[in-house]
């Protein structure tokens, strides 16, 4: 190992077969009195204890060709024995996480965040460490290409060889992919900037390139110079069914259904590419927004433990809200698409009664063991900080519009957070992001934050929306895979027929119950969650007609419903009910006036 730089470490996939990294880690300097490692406990953007440190199988510690004992303290650290000379540990790590938060090896591909492999060297954290990447043994792995956004040392191009990081903060914000990868390139900003795809997929690359670009280019327009890196990297793995994403430093790490990505000759992006695009907004969102624009809670980081911060619905629910704004305004969709895609949000909040007793300050101090370990109940008991932190941001953006007469944004708060805490390293205080909307927008926001970010209060947004030529329309859904979305003259006519008011899933044949909406028929017949439910009114009820049952019912009329719950038969007696209003849809105003009009164009940054 290279003796010229204080920390080295080699990472190769010694088994993909049996899904093992093994790492060698030397320590030139170790601890005169003995040597203290770690994993850490949890990754930044992820807000939940996962204790990576369960995943390693062995290690073991040397000095000279001398095993050391290598003690452990806790869950996630170890203390070497003293020793004169370079210290190394060699150990392996089970790598069977499908996810953009851990590490994933097969015979495939082979992917790591460095918060999963690389132990934490205490007393050394801001010491620059070489880094190593090996490809598996054998021929079957000569294709193999590496995708990461760590420094090259001698490593060429997409390949193996040795790297380099500037500290361990640095080491673990740049994850790899490595494998058979589909790897595609652009410029935004001056910069360059690369998608690597795996998994199998056949989509149409320079659609990619050209809808990435003008994301890219519209965010970095938005927040102004200088752009925060010399690079930037979206690493995707595409796989039958999977979503979700992780931002970094100068990366993101995506996980989507391969069928979300475009096929060559599509014209206007359907559900499933707009989805994709959304998800790749807002991981580069988070380039500004999180990586640069921190809580002050943040700095530094401690990964081995909780730590909480009441403006996760800032960080995480103003780029849930410009993720998709995005689109629209840099013209990848059309507003009626955005719109859309609006509702559905909309809706996911109004569907949960636990918008009433919980805050979004609340929700985000909860993260650890609320938002990230949610249970049958949580729609009735917390809110996310993420659709209703973009609901409020929506409110918040058009608040200030109208209040400034058009002379000011959240785009201006946006780009303010970025001069004063991203380029400076200034952590954002806990008051920090309502005390610059309030100074940039020449308004009192005071009541607004105590209403709707510190309170339970749902906001305006019938009022808010037509000032800006948006009609808003709550409706009672029409069955268990309606969304809301764009205004439906059809559904003005349709029907509202009784259910059950729980949601289920199928098991075993019978119609699982998922969840108990507060105040549902459900509720207030005393069913419960994982209750099986196996007859109503004396007919045998199933996932298949569960639905089409209780519609046919008399709305508060009492019907006997039977079921397992565990393995005890039992029957409750039933009040079907009207669904509730809860279903949002949007739709664009047709005869508004010129002023509406005029904000709506500075909203969307488009001309409708």
């Amino acid at each position: 190992m290279a003796a010229h730089y204080p920390l080295s470490y080699r990472i190769q996939p010694a088994s993909p077969q049996a899904h093992l990294f093994e790492i060698r880690l030397g320590v030139q300097s170790p601890a005169p009195e003995g040597q203290i490692v770690s994993l850490p406990a949890w990754i930044p953007g992820s807000y939940m204890i996962r204790d990576f440190a369960r995943n390693l199988v062995t290690l073991s510690a040397s000095c000279g060709g001398r095993l050391l004992e290598a003690a452990k303290r806790d869950k996630q650290t170890w203390r070497c024995d003293p020793c004169d000379g370079p210290l190394e540990l060699r150990y392996q790590v089970y790598a069977w996480d499908l996810s953009v938060r851990a590490a994933h090896l097969d015979t495939t591909h082979g992917y790591f965040n460095g918060t999963s492999v690389f132990l934490q060297v205490h007393g050394q954290e801001q010491v620059p460490c070489r880094v190593e990447i090996l490809p598996p043994e054998g021929s079957e792995y000569e294709e193999w290409r590496v995708a990461t956004t760590l420094a090259p040392l001698d490593a060429p191009a997409s390949g193996f060889g040795s790297y380099r990081a500037d500290g361990y903060q640095a080491l673990i914000d740049h994850p790899v992919e490595m494998g058979r990868l589909s790897l595609i390139e652009l410029e935004a900003a001056g910069v360059p900037h690369r998608m690597a795809i795996s998994g199998r997929h056949r989509s149409d690359p320079e659609r990619l390139a050209l809808d990435l670009g003008r994301i890219c280019s519209y965010q970095a327009e938005l927040f102004g110079d200088p752009f925060p890196a010399d690079q930037y990297l979206f690493l995707v793995r595409a796989v039958g069914e999977g979503y979700g994403g992780l931002e970094h430093r100068d990366s993101s790490s995506l996980i989507c259904k391969r069928e979300d990505l475009p096929r060559p000759g599509e014209g206007e992006p359907g559900p499933g590419y707009r989805r994709f695009l959304g998800l790749c907004s807002h991981e580069y969102f988070h380039l500004w927004n999180v990586k640069r624009i921190l809580p002050a809670r943040f700095q530094p980081y401690d990964l081995s433990r909780e730590v909480h911060t009441r403006l996760l619905w800032a960080f995480e629910g103003i780029t849930s809200y410009y993720d998709d704004l995005t689109l629209v305004r840099c013209g990848c969709v059309k507003p009626e698409s955005y719109l859309e895609a609006l509702a559905q949000t909309l809706t996911r909040v109004m569907r949960g009664s636990g918008r009433f007793k919980q805050s979004l300050a609340e929700s985000s101090f909860d993260a650890w063991t609320k938002y990230y370990k949610q249970d049958e109940n949580a729609p009735n008991a917390i809110v996310s900080y993420y659709a209703k932190g973009a609901m409020v941001a929506l409110v918040l953006d058009l608040t200030i519009r109208l209040g400034s007469g058009g002379a000011r944004s959240l785009d201006d708060v946006m780009r303010a957070l970025w001069q004063r805490h991203g380029r400076t390293g200034t952590g954002v205080p806990e008051d920090g992001v309502e005390r610059l909307a309030q100074e940039v927008s020449g308004l009192d926001l005071s009541d607004f934050f105590r209403r709707y970010v510190h309170g339970t209060e749902d906001p305006p947004l019938e009022s808010l929306l037509r000032e800006v030529g948006v009609g808003v329309r709550l409706r009672p859904s029409r069955g268990p895979q309606d969304f809301g979305g764009l205004r439906d003259s059809a559904s003005k006519d349709a029907p509202v027929l009784p259910v059950l008011g729980a949601p289920y899933k199928t098991q075993g044949g019978y119609a699982e119950l998922s969840l108990v909406p507060d105040a549902s028929p459900a509720q207030r017949a005393g069913l419960a969650p994982g209750d099986l439910v196996v007859a109503v009114d004396g007919l045998r009820a199933g996932p298949d007609n569960l639905d089409a049952l209780v519609a046919r019912l008399p709305a508060g009329e009492p019907v006997a419903v039977h079921l397992f719950r565990r393995d005890e038969l039992m029957c409750f007696s039933l009040r079907p009910a009207l669904p509730p209003a809860d279903t949002c849809e949007l739709w664009l105003l047709e005869h508004s006036g010129e002023a509406c009009l005029v904000r709506r164009r500075a909203w969307l940054h488009s001309g409708d």
